[in-house]
Parts: C-alpha cells; structure tokens; sequence
C-alpha cells in the first residue's frame, strides 16, 4: 500500500513541475529555487488567466514577451546591475516562459533572478572599495543617475565607471550638506560605507519567497495592472491591512529607484493632519524620538524601511524628505511627526461652508463635502443594522444640514478618491438624480448589467460642483461620469485615473486541485517556514468585470475629462490608467435609456471664459504653471554634476528662487500647499484649485438666477 502512494505522488509530482526544468538551478552555487508549491500556484494562476479572467488571455509568444521584459524591468528598471552579456544570454527565454509558468517550471525566471542578484551584490563589493578611494571634486563630470534608457554596460570597466561616479555623488551630497573638514569627511565615508554594508547584508537575506513574489508580479502585469497576485506573506499583510487601523504616521510608501516614496496619504493620519508630506516625497533617513540618530534607509527594501517609519502609538519619529519635484541633490527638509493610530475608517464624508465673492459682487454661500472613499459596512449591513455606516448616508445628512444653513451650491470633492464600494457610488447619484440609470457593468461572458437608482426624488437638486483629480479611480469615476451624462452638476478639475475594470479577491486554496494539494502536503512535512496565520497558498486579486457609463463609453483608460479643466502637476503619461501598457483599452457599449436633467453646454462655456479671464489676471495661477513647467523639466533629466562649486551654485539659485517664491506668496497673503495655493486667512486647507472651483459655483448660482 505504501508503494502505491509513494508512486501516485511520484506521478502527480511530475504532473504538477514537469519532467525537466529548463534550467539547472542546481548547478548555480548558492542559487534560490523554486519549491513545489511555487509551481503550483504558477500553473494555477496561469490556468485563471485563461479561463475566468476578463482578457482570457492565451499564453502564446507574445504575451511570453511581454512577461520577460516585465520580469527584466523588475529587478533592474534602471540598468545599473546586469550586463548586456546578461541579457543577451537571457533572450533565450524571451518567447518561452509563458509556456513555462503553465508547466509550473519556475526555472528560467530564477534564473534570471539569481544573476541579478549576483551582479547586485558584485556592484556593492565594487562600491564599498571606492568609499575610500580618492575623488577630486573640481573635475566636472556627469553622473548619469537614471539609466534607464541607456544601453546596458558592455564590459565591466563600463560598470565600474558607472559606480565609481555613483559613490562619488553619493559623497558629494552629504558632503554639501554636512561640510568638507576631514572629521566631516571622515564621517560622511562612515555614513557611505555603512549605507552599501547594510545593502549588501540585506540582499544577502533574500529568499525564495521573495524572488517568488517579484517573478508572480511580472507575470501579472503582462496582464493587466490591478490583477496582482501575492505571495503568503504579502498575503497577510494585506489582510491585515484590510481591518483598516494601524499605528504610524499615516502614509501608504512605495519604492522608485531604490527610495521610498510617499505613494497616498491617509486621512485623519499625523501626515494629513500636519500637512508635513506630499505625494511623491521622497524619505532618505529615519530617526527615532526626538534625538536618534539618523539612519540612511535610500536602497533599503521597503519592508525594512516602513518598520523603521510605523511605530507605537505616542513615539517620535523624525524623516530626512526631498520635497516632490526637486532634484536628488536639493538640501532635504527635516520632519518630525508624533505617531498615532490611524483608523482607516474614519475616512467619513466631511462638510464645511465657505463664502465667495461673486464676479458680480454678491456673496454666496457654499457647501463643501469632502468625499475621500466610497465606504460601507458591510457587515453591518448584511445584518440588516438599521445604523448601518456608509457613504449615502452620511452625505444625506450633511446635505440635509447644508440645506438648513441655506447654502447656495454644493461641491463634492472627490480628489485622491481612489474608489470603493460600487453600490455607494450608485446610491450616492441618486441623492442628486430622480430613479435611473448609473453605471453598465459587462463581465467576462459579455452580459452587460444596469446598475440603477431605485429610489424616487432627489436630496439636492440645487447647483452641483464636482472636483476630480488624476487619482480620482473607479467608483469616483462612476459618480462624476453619471453626473456629467444627466447634465446634474459641473465637472471640474484634471483627466480622472482612467480605472474601468473591477477586480475580485480569490483564496488560492480554492484554486489548487486535491491533487495537488497531496503533493505538496508530503513535502511540507515540518515547519513551513510561513508566519502564524499567513495563508497557506496566498491569493489573487483578478479582473473580472468592466465598468461603461450610461451613454455606452467605458470609464477605462480615458477616465472622466471635466467641463472646466486645470493643469495639473500629474501628467497621464506618468500616472494613471493610460500610462500602464497593459491596461485594457477603451471601447464603448450601447448606450442605455436616460433622461438628462439639462444641458449644460451654454452655461458650462460661459462658466469657462469666466474662469479663463480671472486666471488671466491671477499671479498665483502663473506660479502653478511654473511649478508645472519645472517639474517637466526636471523628470526629464537624467544627470547631474559632479563638480562641487557648480553642483552648490545650482542648489544655492534652487534656494534663492523658492525664497523669492516664498515672499511673493506672503505679500498675496498666500502660501504653497498640496494641490495648489492655499489661503490661510479664509479658511485653512483652502487650496487653489478649490478656491477658483468655488469661484465658478459663484457664477453658475449668478447665471441660473438670471
């Protein structure tokens, strides 16, 4: 009997992995592998992808090359690492590893993995023997830090060059900020060789797991960028991030080119309520309480950097932050901030009324509701609790009480609203529309579904403002796009993200078969080596389904274009759906029966040469549009100086003109914050593009009146 099993998990062994691997793993000293499980899940997610999700799509030569240059961007974006003898050995796999995923042979991906990290590691030793070695400062060379559309390097003389001129800016940035004495000197190569140790000694403790995670990745972006696949670790991290409350500083943190990034910020966190960061800072050190030592944390795993950044509830934590938008040599700007805990849910509906001056020198007054997510609960709900937490209900409240305080005009600010409940952004239209129409959703069998307002009568039916930003997703999307197509409001602000798909959350231990499941439970005698509660298989979050507006034309990659439209710092070749190659495209549906409420049109254009004249005539709109400018020009540039005199020149010019800026602002009696020119002695948080958004509410109660 015994026999019998050992050879059923024999043939189910050779079933699941293949008879041979590609590539011998074994012959690679000291290489990560692949376990059984990895094969598995691989073959299994691939069996996904071409049976329920919304591409279907057939791992044929394309999409094989599609997954190797994901898998190559992966692990070296920036071209600092591998060798062109790297990837030319690589391309043999360019055109087959599709068919080897749904094989379940991992093999070629780790391999591709484990040369990366053994040039990685060959061009840290190198850096740590230039810490020491000399470096003449007045030559003036460029150090190329974004190679990204550089050639790989043909020879390692190329790459030692690269990274002599790497440590060698390294050392010019924090000899400009902490002086040239040799006890500064002295210090700062302490601080260098310190920084590459620390890479080094971290690289060395990645494991198969974590190859893992980045190979599952690059397969999930061939297909498209929300189908996302996560490791058991990853897993429970974002399981555990689901109960909505964590303590820290209250910012969501992203890795680009070896730094942490700020990536969102939460609502109701110590960063948020500071106003102390912006999206796309970038943290270079960290220090605990309020007299630790800084610790350099640039090329640091972001895991390992967000345990140093989160803390207990009541601790200190100080941040070095290069602001959004300036060089990596400009000075960083130290922040302190007081962690707390961050509670996710209370990301609620707020309002505020504001008062504005109309161009026809009338005061209106306007209500305010600011919308960072579409939440529900949905516990609650299912238990049918009459108190039941949601998005709807809050916001008909806080209209019910606007109306009270007479308001004149509502705006609903739906900037960084990256989505959420589907069901909310439907009920929330409707507090502004009578019964109808609100989004069509097709799945993957090409059924289209109608999701409709039921319920007769509307809560407001006044003015209607709604502001969008390039990080207004899906059901933001949903919301302003029906308000646009029933002609209920004005839609004001930048391109939305363009996210039309939504996507369902699969426990792999659904996914793998009893079979398999027998196979890997004889291997997996003994510890796992898995933390306490992380699932066992991980799972998949797939795209399932895509959203239309009424008219027929899909939310997808386009997003919401607004009535009144203003420039924007993030560019939609950057950020959004329309800068991810894989998105799935734009296409439209019928439309379904609707009755606009108006047209909007002839007021919408008169609105529009009201605005453009007072922008026209406006200073602080000319700084945005600078700002605008400088950041272009600085994301296009790829190098910078190695000369010293000349590298402080730059900095010290950075200085004067954000000085100068600084001063015209104070005699506007405005200063800079996030999104534009804030007010601080009308009401605080009052940004620019608000305050001109509530300008243009002014108007459109101005014009309706007559």
């Amino acid at each position: 009997m015994l026999k019998k099993v050992l050879f059923a998990l024999f043939v189910v062994a050779i079933a699941a992995c293949g008879s041979k691997p590609r590539v011998n793993l074994d012959a690679e000293t000291g290489a990560l592998k692949p376990t059984a499980q990895h094969a598995v899940i691989a073959k299994d997610v691939v069996g996904l992808f071409e049976s329920i999700s919304y591409k279907k799509v057939p791992f044929s030569d394309s999409i094989s090359s599609v997954i190797f240059d994901n898998l190559i961007k992966a692990v070296d974006q920036g071209k600092n690492y591998l060798m062109q003898s790297d990837i030319d050995g690589f391309e043999q796999y360019r055109n087959s590893l599709g068919e080897d995923f749904r094989n379940g042979d991992l093999s070629a991906a780790y391999h591709v993995f484990n040369v990366y990290m053994k040039r990685y590691l060959e061009r840290l030793d190198y850096a740590l023997t230039q810490v020491n070695a000399p470096h003449d400062f007045s030559v003036d060379e460029q150090y190329i830090y974004n190679r990204e559309k550089e050639a790989w390097f043909a020879s390692e003389a190329e790459a030692n060059d690269q990274w002599r001129k790497r440590v060698k800016y390294d050392l010019l940035n924090l000899r400009l900020s902490g002086g040239s004495t040799d006890s500064a000197t002295a210090k700062q190569k302490e601080t260098l060789t310190n920084r590459y140790k620390n890479l080094i000694s971290m690289a060395k403790k990645t494991d198969n797991n974590e190859a893992f995670q980045v190979i599952m990745t690059a397969l999930t972006d061939a297909i498209d960028p929300h189908t996302s696949y996560f490791n058991p670790y990853f897993a429970q991290r974002f399981n555990e991030d689901m109960a909505n409350t964590f303590e820290g500083i209250g910012a969501r943190l992203s890795m680009e080119n070896e730094m942490v990034k700020v990536a969102d910020i939460i609502v109701g966190g110590p960063v948020y309520k500071e106003k102390a960061l912006k999206i796309d800072d970038r943290i270079i050190a960290v220090a605990q309480g309020k007299d630790g030592e800084f610790e350099d944390i640039i090329g640091w795993k972001l895991d390992h950097a967000v345990s140093k950044i989160k803390g207990p509830k009541g601790t200190i934590v100080r941040l070095k932050v290069i602001p959004a938008g300036e060089e990596l040599t400009a000075e960083p700007k130290i922040v302190s901030l007081t962690r707390d805990r961050v509670v996710i849910e209370d990301e609620s509906a707020k309002s505020e009324i504001k008062e504005v001056k109309g161009d026809d020198g009338k005061t209106y007054r306007v209500g305010i509701i600011s919308l960072p997510k579409f939440y529900i609960d949905f516990e609650a709900y299912r238990k049918n609790d009459p108190n039941y937490k949601s998005t709807t209900r809050d916001v008909r409240l806080l209209l019910d009480s606007l109306k009270q305080k007479n308001v004149d005009a509502v705006v609903m600010d739906l900037r960084f609203n990256g989505g959420g409940s589907l069901q909310e952004s439907i009920e929330l239209t409707g507090l502004f529309i009578d019964n109808g129409p609100v989004v069509q959703v097709r799945d993957t069998r090409n059924q289209v579904e109608v999701n409709s307002d039921r319920e007769n009568g509307v809560v407001w039916d006044g003015p209607l403002g709604v502001i969008i930003n390039r990080f207004s997703a899906s059901a933001s999307e949903i919301f302003a796009a029906a308000i646009q197509d029933y002609g209920r409001g004005v839609i004001l602000g930048s391109q939305s993200y363009g996210k039309g798909t939504v996507q369902s959350a699969i426990d792999m231990s659904r996914v793998i078969s009893p079979t398999d499941r027998l196979l890997l439970k004889a291997q997996a005698d003994g510890d796992d080596g898995l933390p306490a509660g992380a699932p066992q298989f991980g799972q998949i979050n797939i795209t399932l389904a895509k959203f239309y507006r009424i008219t027929g034309s899909s939310t997808q990659h386009k997003g919401v274009e607004p009535d009144i439209v203003f420039p924007s710092l993030y560019s939609a070749e950057k950020y959004g759906e329309s800068s991810e190659p894989s998105a799935l495209p734009w296409d439209q549906i019928k439309a379904t029966d609707f009755a606009p409420v108006a047209d909007l049109k002839p007021i919408i254009t008169q609105l529009s040469k009201m605005h453009q004249a007072r922008m026209d005539s406006s200073q602080a709109y000319k700084f945005l549009l600078e700002d605008i400018d400088t950041m272009q020009k600085q994301e296009s540039e790829t190098s910078v100086t190695l000369q010293e005199d000349k590298l402080k020149k730059e900095r010290e010019d950075s200085r004067l003109k954000s000085k100068s800026r600084t001063d015209a602002l104070q005699q506007m009696n405005m200063t800079t914050s996030l999104g534009g020119v804030v007010a601080p002695d009308v009401n605080e948080g009052l940004d620019f593009i608000q305050e001109e958004s509530l300008s243009i509410m002014a108007d459109y109660v101005a014009l309706e009146k007559r």
